[in-house]
């Protein structure tokens, strides 16, 4: 099993890795829309915004391990105001993924979020099973 904590990845809000792996299935802790680059920035506002950004945060760490979203199965995603948001959630969440190639996706409606944020995204993916090597051949 592997723990990632990333560097450069969005700061954690709490005690986690970024990621845990094991046999090739990569399970990414939930992400938040804070700005990696200044993590004590406020929060963009709106739940386009947030969206936005908390899928390139997702993003940031799928490449650190050298996935991208192609590679997501499932994801789970909460939003704090579900019925107000849904929609443009949505509208921001389609346009990560190829209509042919969506993830699985639960959808939930939560009390709160950390950092007052209005949605929060974990995910799960598989990385690509590699073929295996053949032997060199020998010339007689």
């Amino acid at each position: 099993m592997l723990f990632h904590t990333l560097a450069n990845a969005p700061r954690p809000v709490a005690p986690f890795s970024h990621a845990t792996e094991a046999e090739g299935w990569v399970f990414l802790t939930g992400q938040m829309p804070t700005d990696p680059a200044d993590p004590d920035a406020p929060l963009p506002e709106g739940i386009e915004p947030q969206t936005k950004r908390v899928l390139d945060n997702l993003d940031m760490v799928l490449a650190a391990l050298e996935l991208d979203l192609s590679h997501v199965l499932q994801c789970r995603c909460y939003l704090a105001e579900f019925e107000r948001d849904y929609k443009g959630f949505n509208r921001v969440y389609a346009q990560s993924f190829p209509s042919d190639r969506r993830p699985a996706r639960t959808t939930i409606g939560v009390t709160a979020l950390a950092l007052g944020a209005l949605v929060e995204i974990d995910m799960i993916a598989r990385r690509p099973e590699r073929a295996p090597v053949a032997a060199p051949s020998r010339s007689r």
